[in-house]
């Protein structure tokens, strides 16, 4: 599984958090959500931690779905 990438997060003067991938926003956190946020950003892998809070990552089966004669067009 490739590992996450694309992601960056902006921390805005109210507090809140703004997490967008490829560009485009993909979360808005705020308050103490925001804060647990940045506190697990500093600690560990960003990519990683971004593509987890925001639901963005891949399980594993979509190389196999791709493939399932349901799927092919």
């Amino acid at each position: 599984m490739p590992r996450p990438h694309g992601f960056t997060y902006e921390r805005r003067g109210d507090g809140s958090v703004v997490i967008t991938h490829r560009g485009r926003a993909a979360g808005t956190l705020r308050g103490a959500r925001a804060e647990k946020f940045l506190a697990e950003v500093e600690a560990g892998d960003a990519q990683l931690v971004m593509a987890r809070w925001t639901g963005a990552y891949k399980f594993g089966n979509e190389r196999a779905a791709k493939n399932h004669p349901r799927n092919r067009r």
